[in-house]
């Protein structure tokens, strides 16, 4: 089966952000690099969303192979949510709902 992987708005931003950051410190670095990671990180949530488990609350979360950044996520019925995309230093509990 494959799950629906929806990414909130809020994580878009964070996303963007990091990209920018990323981009700014060597060209393709944010745009190529860090955006694969994440793709691949959504790709393992398509296929297997319940294999992490539970890390604050209802909250699930996967972590960048070679990058310090977390997903925040939710698997909702047959949709699988990311809420935050968040460096691992941030204090995360006052960041996800």
């Amino acid at each position: 089966m494959s799950w629906i992987v929806l990414v909130r708005a809020e994580a878009e931003g964070d996303l963007e952000m990091a990209r920018e950051w990323y981009e700014q410190k060597r060209s393709g670095l944010g745009g190529g690099e860090f955006l694969d990671e994440f793709a691949a990180a959504m790709r393992a949530l398509e296929l297997n969303p319940e294999r992490e488990h539970l890390y604050h609350g209802n909250f699930r979360r996967v972590l960048f192979r070679r990058f310090p950044y977390k997903i925040f996520y939710q698997v909702i019925g047959e949709r699988v949510v990311v809420f935050r995309v968040l460096h691992a230093k941030q204090d995360h509990e006052r960041q996800i709902p």
